[in-house]
């Protein structure tokens, strides 16, 4: 009986065991199916996922909001696919481990376990399969107003090798509950900043919980005030009365506002710890992670400090990607014009170690060389190079050098390093840096019209290095590592020959020891918060110097005595330089070629200026209080060949006869002009529109004209003959100021073929208030930029009847083909800016205030296809804008930003 009853319970206990081991065992014998399975469910889900999120767009288009049950499992799919991808990656080595005809395993409980996620994951997969069918998802939506984008989206290229996994690696950690702060740290140039911005357009791509995304660029000196002004730019808080506010309380408007908001702050470029609580973020922790940091840097140590709960090494490329990259550079004509390049090539593209900066510099640089010999020679120079420096010189700037040691010739070379006289990330203007290569004498005895021609070559030829960045039409900017390579040429390579001091954008409240100046040949002091200079230094081979952009209030009498050898001397943007330039000045005369005192309040220019015979450029941009010019200052200077008089005050010239003193000097200041044998480039103020015939008369000074400024305060003129202004074909700038008695740009017809204005680019016309229109504009086919303000009779900018009278005279032409800015400010009666929709192919700006008759804009549906512009307004006078249809109105909605954002 008991060894009945033993069999039977051992029997029953052998089944369950038997069921319990088949069924494991069903894990492993039927992996291979299942993770095939896995992989076509996964598609299929995908798939699902898309038909959804199209019709989900469809409908968020037409100003409609998704339910919440679509999001959700939008969600739970992203969730899915993620762990079905890292199954479906590791599914081959699990396989390999199989045996016995796939019955066995190698490792049973390793085949066992992951069988068993990939079995779970497959059904998950299914499950979200049948759930997903939202038939009513482009109908069940409820209305409401779509929400402004949660990023700026920033431009980036459109293909970017060997990042995207690490992409993926920091997005799937944004999504962790316990990752608040993420640091992204590497060397220069690697791609950290490339990686924030996928991430910050990685935002408009994919639905998130996130209110706004802000992006912040810090740089190297800290300005904690610059964090709060981008922040508040971007959640709504800035403004005029909030710019008055203290740090303190723009700190607690701040944290007020943010801590209502799911937010992500990416901050670029951080050098040191940013004291975010100070700003006023609430910081995140691993408590609280509903808002997230990104920070990029170019050390671990920051990562520290900032006490970062995940950070990635932004490392340099693969070997494959780094050639693909640097091929892509190098492009496909180049690779093949010679059967040895190709793997010359990728020797070139592995002594670049991966660094995406020297792939892509390098890259370019080798574009054009199709031939064998020249790659040859590309490989000894940068074997050489490396070999030659320890440290971070060994690492990076050898690599970023080879690019500056092939630029064709040390002229170009110089122009390249005197770029980095100038801050981190300034914007420098084009033609201000020409002036100055012009001055250094860079172009030998090249008249300026030669010395423009071959500095814009020569810039073109550095941005398509990659060793300048064009940021606008007419700036250009460093990237930082490159401008660190440039510095490090000038005061360690090559010292003995260029030897630069740059402690520009540095912070300083003094000037350096002068003892340092002494064997300097360039020297920028540009962009501090310097106020005096009171010792006199003694620096016999100083070339340039640089004062700009600080708080000098005293210079020291004789300050100038000992620099017999300078030649480029600036002093703009200096706010409190008011009464007058220091004595001693005329130490300067053998020697000096440029002189810029713009952007100051400057009263009076001296006598002593009488003695810098030999200066060729002298800006007096935007000297608004300037006062006395000694009479017949300015032909004294006999060699002047750039006279920038721009914006200049209501100056009189000493002992000139009443009846010819002018606002502007008026004919007395043309009279000295025509005396100026060799000047090229001219930037004029006349204070009336009789001083402008009196200039016109003159074919020389007609042929100078790049900007006029007429200040018509005290002139009768109520018709000014805007045709005259055809024959300045250099004027890039026109402004018209305070022309009370304006009433009318006119046309006048005088030659039987078509009437064109083609040289301005930029018009500006303020305070003009009986002018009734502009219609002149539309023979203007290059403008750029338009400002209009205060023009209280305006109604039309282009006049529909005076368009229509001259019909023979328009031809082809449509008015504003390459507007880019236009700014309408203060013209109550305006109406019409064109009566008919233009294309705006090229627009980036329309900003309209107090403009309340303005009732519809130029656009229509074909009118800037890509809507890649900003219109800038109230939010009444864009709620009464009159359009062609709803879905024009909707399609432009997406361009506005309030005025006071």
């Amino acid at each position: 009986m008991c060894s009945i009853f033993q069999i039977t319970c051992d029997g029953a206990l052998f089944n369950r065991c038997l069921d319990c081991f088949l069924g494991k065992a069903a894990y492993i014998r039927n992996l291979q199916d299942n993770l095939v399975a896995l992989e076509t469910e996964l598609g299929r889900l995908i798939a699902a996922k898309n038909d959804v999120m199209m019709r989900v767009v469809n409908a968020e288009r037409q100003q409609m909001r998704r339910l919440d049950g679509v999001q959700v499992w939008v969600s739970r799919v992203d969730s899915v696919k993620t762990g079905a991808d890292e199954l479906i990656t590791d599914g081959s080595e699990e396989i390999g481990k199989l045996c016995v005809g796939g019955y066995c395993s190698k490792n049973c409980r390793s085949s066992y376990k992951f069988g068993k996620q990939v079995a779970r994951k497959l059904r998950h997969v299914e499950t979200l399969i049948a759930e997903g069918v939202f038939e009513a998802v482009a109908t069940e939506v409820v209305p409401e107003r779509a929400p402004e984008p949660v990023a700026d989206k920033r431009p980036i290229e459109p293909t970017i090798v060997g990042l995207q996994s690490q992409l993926e690696q920091v997005w799937r950690c944004l999504a962790e509950e316990s990752a608040g702060i993420i640091g992204l740290y590497g060397m220069g140039g690697v791609g950290k900043t490339t990686l924030l911005t996928r991430i910050n357009n990685k935002f408009l791509e994919n639905q998130n919980n996130f209110d706004c995304v802000i992006w912040v660029v810090v740089s190297k000196e800290l300005r904690l005030e610059k964090i709060q002004e981008d922040i508040g730019k971007k959640i709504g808080l800035f403004d005029d009365s909030w710019k008055n506010k203290s740090f303190e309380e723009k700190a607690v408007d701040i944290l007020r506002r943010l801590g209502e908001k799911r937010f992500v702050l990416l901050l670029d470029d951080i050098w040191e710890r940013v004291d975010l609580t100070e700003v006023g973020v609430p910081l995140p922790s691993p408590q609280n992670t509903t808002s997230k940091v990104v920070f990029t840097t170019r050390f671990i140590d920051v990562c520290g400090s900032m006490e970062s709960h995940r950070k990635f090494k932004v490392a340099c490329l693969s070997e494959e990607d780094a050639w693909e990259l640097f091929r892509e550079k190098v492009g496909q004509e180049t690779l093949e014009s010679d059967h040895e390049i190709v793997e010359l090539a990728q020797t070139v593209a592995k002594e670049c170690d991966g660094l995406p900066l020297a792939l892509i510099t390098i890259g370019r640089a080798m574009a054009y060389r199709k031939k064998a010999e020249q790659w040859r020679r590309a490989i000894e120079e940068l074997r050489r190079s490396a070999s030659e420096f320890a440290g971070l010189g060994k690492e990076v700037y050898p690599l970023l050098k080879f690019s500056y040691d092939s630029l064709q010739n040390d002229t170009v070379r110089s122009c390249f390093l005197y770029c980095c006289l100038y801050p981190e990330d300034y914007g420098i203007l084009k033609w201000d840096l020409i002036d100055c290569w012009f001055g250094e004498g860079f172009f030998g005895e090249s008249d300026r019209s030669g010395a423009e021609n071959q500095g814009y070559d020569i810039l073109d030829t550095l941005v398509r290095a990659c060793l300048l960045e064009e940021v606008e039409d007419d700036k250009v900017k460093m990237h930082d590592v490159v401008r660190d390579m440039a510095i490090w040429i000038t005061s360690e390579i090559e010292k003995e020959k260029r030897n630069f001091l740059v402690c520009a954008g540095a912070g300083l409240k003094e000037a350096p020891d002068v003892k340092r100046w002494e064997n300097v040949r360039r020297l920028s002091l540009m962009q501090n918060q310097i106020e005096t200079l009171s010792e006199v230094p003694t620096c016999p081979h100083l070339l340039t110097l640089f004062l700009n952009f600080n708080k000098v209030e005293m210079i020291a009498d004789g300050f100038f005595q000992f620099m017999p050898s300078l030649k480029v001397l600036k002093m703009s943007h200096c706010s409190k330089f008011a009464l007058k330039l220091p004595v001693g000045m005329s130490e300067l005369g053998s020697s000096l070629e440029l002189l810029d005192i713009s952007h100051t309040y400057i009263q009076e220019l001296p006598e002593e200026l009488k003695l810098l015979v030999n200066l060729k450029c002298l800006n007096l941009r935007g000297t608004g209080q300037l006062n006395k010019i000694p009479r017949q200052l300015i032909s004294k200077f006999s060699r002047l060949r750039v006279l920038r008089m721009l914006g200049t005050g209501p100056f009189s010239f000493d002992e000139a006869p009443e009846d010819s003193v002018l606002f502007g000097g008026g004919e007395v200041l043309i009279q000295e002009l025509l005396g100026l044998k060799y000047l090229e480039v001219l930037e004029l103020t006349l204070g009336s529109y009789h001083a402008l015939q009196i200039l016109l008369s003159s074919n020389k000074l007609k042929s100078c004209i790049r900007s006029l400024f007429l200040w018509l305060a005290g002139d009768a003129t109520s018709i000014v003959d805007a045709t005259a202004f055809a024959d300045l074909n250099h004027l890039n700038e026109l402004w018209i100021y305070r022309g009370f008695e304006l009433e009318e740009l006119k046309i006048v017809q005088k030659r039987r073929e078509p009437f064109v204005f083609r040289s301005p680019h930029r018009v500006t016309i303020h305070s003009c208030q009986k002018l009734k229109d502009l219609t002149f504009l539309v023979f203007a086919p290059n403008l750029k930029s338009l400002d209009l303000d205060r023009c209280d009779a305006m109604e039309e900018i282009i006049s529909v009847g005076k368009f229509a009278e001259t019909p023979e005279m328009m031809g082809h032409i449509s008015p504003f083909e390459n507007l880019q800015m236009l700014d309408l400010e203060d013209l109550p009666h305006l109406k019409s800016i064109f009566w008919k929709p233009l294309p705006f192919t090229h627009l980036k700006e329309i900003s309209v205030g107090y403009c309340r008759n303005l009732k519809m804009l130029p656009l229509d549906s074909n009118s800037a296809k890509e809507r890649k512009f900003i219109i800038r307004g109230e939010e009444d006078w864009w709620n009464r804008l009159q359009w062609e249809d709803e879905a024009t109105q909707i399609a432009f909605r997406s361009c506005f930003q309030s005025l006071f954002d």
